[in-house]
């Protein structure tokens, strides 16, 4: 790996921190730096997810203030979110790496779209004074979805933070900076599951993934620090632009070209 390479993974990686602690999606400008460096696309998925947890660790630092009323929620999800990130991770390594190359455009279109239907559906919440949360007596369609929110994350993983806002706004979360708080708690457990399996599974570039890491962390901290002061809308129809961009071209490599 050569400098320019270096320089261009650690910058995509700071950058997808940042925007993963204002309003989710990073995944979608750090995966394509690892893809244009020369990993193959499974490689550079799991690669990106073990960078990543670092900097979502960063991040769940940063809002340590937000979350300290949160713990009741975050008990409730943990588990599943957890669970998912291994079931997600054991499913992307038993995928053919031809199969999962094929689907690679239409994972970014997916990640994307979320972002979009975000967009043009205004602030997942407002800020209210008290930020509470109705956690559901029966919380087992809650938990199934967040299950689910996992399972997708560990597999691919660009997205989970919008997916996790919406269902934290159906459980009456009001205040967006605990909500990233908590939903950066809950991606750095899923990444981290995952990791331990890409790991275990020998999937990473581990020169890469450390360059990576180093810029997550940064920009992890740098985001929850300037969250408060940053319009999340703006940060996220840039990343909508960027991902529409990438799927074109992946679109157009695997099925055109």
């Amino acid at each position: 790996m050569n400098l320019l390479q270096a320089l261009v993974l650690a910058a995509s990686a700071a950058t997808a921190g940042a925007i993963n602690s204002v309003a989710g999606g990073g995944s979608l400008i750090s995966f394509p730096a690892a893809l244009a460096v020369g990993m193959s696309p499974l490689v550079a998925n799991a690669t990106n997810a073990v960078a990543l947890t670092p900097g979502s660790m960063a991040s769940a630092f940063g809002y340590r203030r937000e979350i300290e009323g949160d713990r009741a929620v975050i008990r409730l999800l943990l588990p599943p979110a957890a669970l998912g990130g291994a079931i997600g991770s054991v499913l992307l390594l038993i995928t053919p790496q031809q199969v999962f190359e094929a689907i690679v455009p239409l994972l970014v279109l997916f990640a994307t779209l979320l972002l979009l239907m975000q967009n043009l559906r205004g602030p997942a919440a407002a800020k209210a004074p008290d930020g509470g949360w109705d956690l559901p007596r029966s919380p087992a369609v809650t938990m199934g979805i967040q299950l689910l929110v996992g399972v997708y994350g560990g597999y691919f993983g660009a997205g989970i933070g919008i997916m996790m806002l919406a269902l934290f706004a159906r459980l009456g979360g009001r205040d967006i900076h605990r909500m990233n708080g908590v939903k950066t708690v809950l991606a750095a457990a899923i990444n981290a599951i995952a990791a331990i399996a890409f790991v275990v599974a020998k999937a990473i570039d581990y020169e890469a993934a450390g360059i990576m890491a180093v810029g997550a962390i940064a920009g992890g901290l740098a985001g929850a620090a300037g969250a408060r002061r940053v319009k999340p809308v703006v940060v996220r129809w840039g990343v909508v632009v960027i991902g529409l961009v990438l799927f074109a071209q992946l679109a157009y490599k695997r099925w055109l070209s």
